[in-house]
C-alpha cells in the first residue's frame, strides 16, 4: 500500500491528545504515516476542544489557513482531505459544513473508531461532507486496535469518558456524553502492552476520572482506587497519575490510596473553580469551600508530601467582590504548586451562558490578573522548596542543549540536567540546584551514595 501522510493538530486537554494517538492508529492500516506539517499531508485532522474562549472561531481560522494548501494539492493532481474532530465538531457540526464546505469529514469524539470507513466514503465522494456526531450505541473502545505502540516513557490511558455532573459552565456532558467507564480487564491489558513497549509512567484520563466505576474481572464494580492498586502490581510500571478529578468524587478509598500506593505520584489536580459557596452553587459543583478544604486536609494527612494543582474560573455571572475575595482566601489557605485560571467565557448551550449579571471584560481581566499573581507567587515558592532536594526524575527526551536531558519530577515539573542519553526512559536521582519560572535544573550525584541511588532508582 502506498504511504500517505497524516497530520493531526490537537487542541485542549490530555484526552484529546490520547484521542489523536488513537486516530493515527486506526488510520495506519489505510497506509497513513505521520507528516511533520500540514503542507506535506494527504489528510489533516483538527482535533478540537470547546472549553476555551472562541474555540469555534479558532477552528474556522485554522481551516481558512488550510484551504489554500488543499487547493494547491488539488492543482498538482493530488488531494488533501480535511477532517474536523473533537468537541467543536460535536457541537458545531452543521455550522462547520455550512461555513467551510471544503471540509470532507466532521466527527465527534465518540465516533473516531469509524474513521477508516469514513475516509473510504469520502475518497469516493469528493465534495460531499460526511458528518458523524451521533452518540453511537457501540463502545468505541471495543472497535479500536487492541494494542498501542508506545512512543516514549510516558503514556496516557483513557479509562473514563463523559460526565454526569452538568456544571453550568461546561459543555462536556453535551459533547462527550454520559459517563462511561471502561472495563478493568481491557485497561490492564493496554497498560501491560504500554509497559512492554518501554512506558514507565501512565496517566489515567477521564473527564471525571475519579468517578470511574468499571466492571472488574470478578464481576464487581471497581473504583478508581481499586484500579490504581491493581495497576501498581504491574512490573515495570513505576509511576501512576490521574486527571481530571472532581472534589465531589474524592472517595475514602482514593484518599487512602494516596498514602498506601507508592507508585501513585504525590501531585494531584483537584479543580475547585471558586472559593465562594454562592458561586459554587451557581456552578452546580455540589460542594462548599469548607468541604473542599476538608478533602485537602485529609489528602495531605494521607500523603504529607502531596502537591496540589487546581483550576479557577473568575468572573462567573453574578460574582461579586466578596465572592472573588473568598477565592483569594481559599488559595491563600490551601496553597498550590500549579494552577490554571481563566476568565469566564460563555459556552453556547450551557446554562451559565444565559445567566443574568454577566460581568464586564475589564472586571474579569482585573480579577484574573490578581489571582494569577497570587498563584504565581505560590508556584515559585513551591519550586524553591525543591532546590537542594534530590528528586527521582524520569528522563523523557534530549534537552535544548547538547548533553542535556529533560525529564519530570514526581510533581510533574520539567527538570533539566546534563546526563547520558542512555538514561532516557529511566528514573534517576537528580539534585535540584535551580528553579526557573517553569522548570527546575539539577545535577546527577556523582558520589558513591549517588551512584547507589541511581542503581536503586533505575
Amino acid at each position: 500500500m502506498s504511504k500517505k501522510k497524516l497530520f493531526i493538530k490537537t487542541y485542549g486537554c490530555q484526552m484529546n491528545a490520547y484521542d489523536s494517538e488513537r486516530m493515527a492508529e486506526v488510520l495506519a492500516p489505510l497506509g497513513y504515516g505521520v507528516a511533520a506539517e500540514a503542507a506535506d499531508a494527504d489528510m489533516v485532522i483538527l482535533n478540537t476542544c470547546h472549553i476555551r474562549e472562541k474555540a469555534a472561531e479558532k477552528v474556522f481560522s485554522e481551516l481558512g489557513r488550510l484551504r489554500p494548501l488543499q487547493k494547491q494539492k488539488s492543482e498538482s493532481g493530488g488531494r488533501m482531505m480535511l477532517a474536523v474532530a473533537g468537541c467543536v465538531a460535536q457541537a458545531e457540526g452543521e455550522e462547520i459544513v455550512r461555513r467551510a464546505p471544503f471540509v470532507d469529514i466532521v466527527l465527534g469524539p465518540q465516533t473516531y473508531h469509524r474513521l477508516p470507513e469514513m475516509v473510504a466514503q469520502a475518497s469516493r465522494a469528493a465534495g460531499v461532507a460526511l458528518v458523524e456526531t451521533d452518540f453511537p450505541v457501540e463502545d468505541k473502545f471495543d472497535r479500536l486496535p487492541e494494542s498501542r505502540t508506545a512512543s516514549g516513557s510516558t503514556a496516557f490511558l483513557s479509562i473514563q469518558e463523559g460526565c454526569d455532573r452538568f456544571c453550568t459552565f461546561c459543555v462536556v456532558p453535551y459533547t462527550r456524553g454520559a459517563e462511561f467507564s471502561r472495563p478493568v480487564a481491557g485497561l490492564i491489558d493496554e497498560a501491560r502492552h504500554l509497559v512492554a513497549g518501554g512506558v514507565r509512567e501512565i496517566t489515567l484520563l477521564g473527564q471525571n476520572v475519579n468517578a470511574y466505576h468499571g466492571e472488574g474481572p470478578d464481576g464487581a464494580t471497581w473504583s478508581l482506587a481499586r484500579l490504581i492498586h491493581r495497576l501498581a502490581e504491574i512490573d515495570g510500571l513505576d509511576r501512576i497519575r490521574y486527571t481530571t478529578s472532581h472534589p465531589r468524587d474524592m472517595t475514602d478509598d482514593l484518599i487512602d490510596a494516596h498514602g498506601t500506593v507508592d507508585k501513585l505520584m504525590p501531585y494531584l489536580p483537584l479543580p475547585v473553580q471558586s472559593g465562594s459557596d454562592t458561586i459554587l452553587a451557581a456552578m452546580n459543583r455540589h460542594y462548599t469551600a469548607e468541604s473542599y478544604c476538608r478533602i485537602v486536609d485529609r489528602l495531605r494527612e494521607a500523603r504529607p508530601d502531596l502537591a496540589l494543582s487546581s483550576d479557577f474560573i473568575v468572573g462567573f455571572p453574578g460574582e461579586t467582590d466578596q465572592d472573588f475575595a473568598a477565592t483569594l482566601r481559599l488559595v491563600t489557605s490551601v496553597t498550590y504548586a500549579q494552577a490554571f485560571s481563566f476568565k469566564f467565557s460563555a459556552r453556547p448551550g450551557t446554562p451559565a451562558a444565559v445567566l443574568d449579571a454577566q460581568l464586564p471584560e475589564p472586571v474579569k481581566s482585573e480579577r484574573l490578573a490578581m489571582l494569577q499573581e497570587l498563584l504565581g507567587v505560590q508556584q515559585t515558592a513551591f519550586a524553591e522548596t525543591c532546590v537542594g532536594r534530590t528528586l527521582p526524575v524520569l528522563f523523557e527526551r534530549p534537552g535544548r542543549y547538547a548533553g542535556q536531558l529533560v525529564g519530570r519530577s514526581p510533581y510533574l515539573q520539567p527538570v533539566h540536567a546534563e546526563a547520558d542519553p542512555a538514561l532516557i526512559g529511566r528514573i534517576v536521582p537528580v539534585r535540584i540546584t535551580e528553579c526557573h519560572p517553569n522548570s527546575l535544573a539539577g545535577v546527577l550525584p556523582s558520589s558513591p551514595v549517588g551512584d547507589a541511588l541511581m542503581k536503586e532508582c533505575a
